[in-house]
């Protein structure tokens, strides 16, 4: 599910909209890294392409952490949403 999320960014309050499992996943790195949450975050912002927004990028590091690191993502719990999904590859 995608949640929008309220977070500071150098002073100044924003907000993005992630899904469950990414922002799962921001979370242990940044306990891996022994980071807050919302330094990463700043990081991943500063270091993003101007043209870029912040939910790709942050979406974009997770992926590329997962990859450098060979981690599996960490466990959630699904809920098929009615089985729509599934059936999107069927056709």
């Amino acid at each position: 599910m995608i949640r929008k999320h309220s977070i500071t960014l150098h002073g100044h309050r924003t907000s993005l909209s992630l899904e469950d499992e990414f922002w799962a996943e921001l979370t242990a790195i940044a306990t891996a890294r022994a980071i807050p949450l919302a330094g990463l975050i700043s990081e991943i912002d500063d270091n993003r392409e101007a043209d870029s927004n912040l939910s790709s990028a942050l979406r974009l590091h997770v992926l590329a952490w997962l990859k450098s690191t060979g981690a599996a993502p960490t466990p959630q719990e699904h809920q098929p949403d009615s089985g729509k999904a599934a059936d999107a590859g069927a056709r």
